[in-house]
């Protein structure tokens, strides 16, 4: 079955959802293409026990319909997989979004016509559908990764990856249950399971630096509050380095003395968000100096939870500084190794040999196991439209480009791929250091008003310029050059893919300055693009 249209939306989350809309407000024939059940990206997979976000719900949302803001109402600051997932929702049937996307359907390549300017997307299914442009809103961390680790398949418990988690929930009652995996995810795994296993074992390779989740309740008078603030923080989130609300401090931290530093610190720490992070100062970031002070007080505050001595040192990272790596909030973790039922591995002392049929097996020997979570993350930012045969002019294939080199036109275009758009692809602060919503906003407006560009003066195709391209990446690579993140290990630079290039997947220079970026090229008639 063939089906044209202008417009092939890829993904149904934040980004695909929005995108879905503004261009179909604008007129253009719009199919949407998910891989689920349903709406919500992220928060359709993701539904694992303790998962979370770690944006506040105020900046946490569209920002593009008033009646929607006005309609909704968040119950916490930082809501559970299932609110959000409920929100997404609510924002498809509200604007009557399903009626265009295809759920199910997964998308198994898609390739340019050069004769035509349009490309041909192929589902799993077996459909073809035809379009001048494509927005891929797959998602930045959409591919899960598993290790490699021998027997995996000779596991006779149940094994879950916890970006594919059964809809119905798991009852670990009475199980001996491993988590294999102590970032983001892991650590709200870890953090909800404790009390309710017979037994937990905790696989940790490499410790994480954490900030303690405050999550009051709101109630009626705390939403109004919210809602006065709404006109305000829909331009302060445009506004900042990371899309939030609040901001890295200006002022010199070292110039404090040791007491104001202190002050400093302990008052970013107990408000109990990112504000810690990315709301604290510059240097956290780029000075080895004011990241060591930093480092040091989170290393303590971990200490502090932490009963046994032994087990807090191996709690507490050592070989790389605060924020350097993604920075997870948590709620009682650390009380998690405090308690009888739970044991924690150290793989760095004992490294992972194999999965044998009733446990995993360390240099130390075997832990016996009835369930296995695998909390270890995703091939990020390239690897959800890897696992897609894309293939621009002349048969190029994105997939093998990228493994030679990561290299897009600001985050959202390529060379060689005309009418192609992704959305929290490698080289964007999307892709990894901005609040998604924000970021995800700000790129489908930039995208579709670049459709809508090219059909107003009845052209067929945008595509960047190799220059335009090469001028990009050098400006990222210099910005990243100059941050803490890129001397450090992690899936920020692909490090827990092997073979990957080692490059910064965001960029750096914050969300604030790649908007106004985005904007110049938009108001200067797109330099450096071939508009055929």
């Amino acid at each position: 079955m063939l089906q044209r249209v202008d417009v092939v939306v890829v993904g149904a989350g934040f980004s695909g959802l929005y995108a879905l809309h503004r261009l179909r407000e604008r007129g253009f024939r719009v199919r949407g293409v998910e891989a689920g059940a349903g709406v919500g990206g992220t928060w359709y997979w993701n539904r694992y026990p303790g998962a979370r976000t770690d944006s506040q719900s105020e900046v946490y949302q569209y920002w593009w319909s008033d009646e929607l803001l006005e309609e909704w109402n968040w119950t916490e600051p930082f809501p559970a997989q299932a609110e959000t997932e409920r929100y997404l929702n609510f924002v498809a049937d509200k604007f009557d979004l399903r009626r265009d996307i295809s759920f199910d359907t997964r998308v198994v390549s898609a390739a340019f016509d050069d004769a035509e300017q349009e490309w041909t997307i192929a589902t799993e299914g077996g459909e073809t559908i035809r379009a001048r442009f494509v927005v891929m809103s797959t998602g930045g961390l959409s591919a899960p990764m598993l290790p490699d680790f021998p027997g995996r398949e000779d596991f006779r418990g149940r094994f879950f990856h916890t970006a594919n988690w059964p809809k119905g929930g798991v009852d670990f009652a009475g199980q001996r249950v491993g988590v294999v995996g102590t970032a983001a995810t892991g650590i709200q795994v870890i953090q909800t399971i404790a009390s309710e296993v017979a037994h937990l074992t905790v696989f940790q390779r490499t410790p994480n630096y954490t900030i303690p989740m405050r999550n009051p309740k709101y109630d009626d008078a705390a939403r109004a509050e919210l809602r006065a603030r709404y006109p305000r923080l829909r331009e302060r989130v445009n506004e900042t380095f990371a899309g939030f609300e609040y901001d890295f401090a200006p002022d010199d931290f070292l110039a404090l003395s040791p007491a104001e530093r202190e002050r400093e610190m302990e008052r970013l720490w107990a408000d109990g968000s990112l504000s810690f992070w990315v709301g604290s100062f510059t240097g956290v970031f780029f000075d080895p100096a004011v990241n060591a002070v930093f480092s040091e007080f989170v290393r303590n505050k971990i200490r502090a939870r932490v009963k046994d001595p032994k087990i807090a040192e191996k709690l507490v990272p050592k070989d790389y500084g605060f924020g350097t790596r993604r920075v997870p909030l948590e709620t009682r973790y650390y009380e998690a190794f405090n308690r009888d039922n739970v044991l924690l591995v150290d793989t760095r002392e004992t490294p992972i040999e194999r999965i044998t049929p009733t446990g995993v097996r360390t240099s130390a020997g075997e832990h016996a196991l009835d369930i296995l979570v695998f909390a270890t993350g995703f091939d990020a930012a390239t690897g959800a439209l890897s696992r897609i045969d894309v293939r621009g002019r002349g048969g190029l294939s994105l997939k093998e480009l990228w493994a030679r080199d990561i290299r897009t036109c600001y985050g959202m275009t390529k060379h060689g791929f005309p009418n192609l758009f992704m959305t929290m692809a490698p080289l964007s602060p999307a892709a990894a250091f901005c609040n998604v919503p924000t970021c995800s906003q700000q790129q489908v407006e930039w995208i579709s008003d670049t459709i809508e560009h090219v059909r107003d003066r009845g052209r067929k195709s945008i595509e960047p310029t190799a220059e335009a391209e090469t001028q990009w990446v050098a400006h990222h690579d210099e910005v990243a050059a100059a941050t803490l993140a890129m001397k450090t290990n992690s899936w920020y630079v692909g490090a827990n893919v092997a073979g990957k290039q080692r490059r910064l997947l965001p960029y750096a220079g914050g969300a604030n300055t790649y908007r106004k970026a985005c904007d110049d090229l938009k108001a200067g008639g797109y330099p450096g693009f071939t508009i055929l």
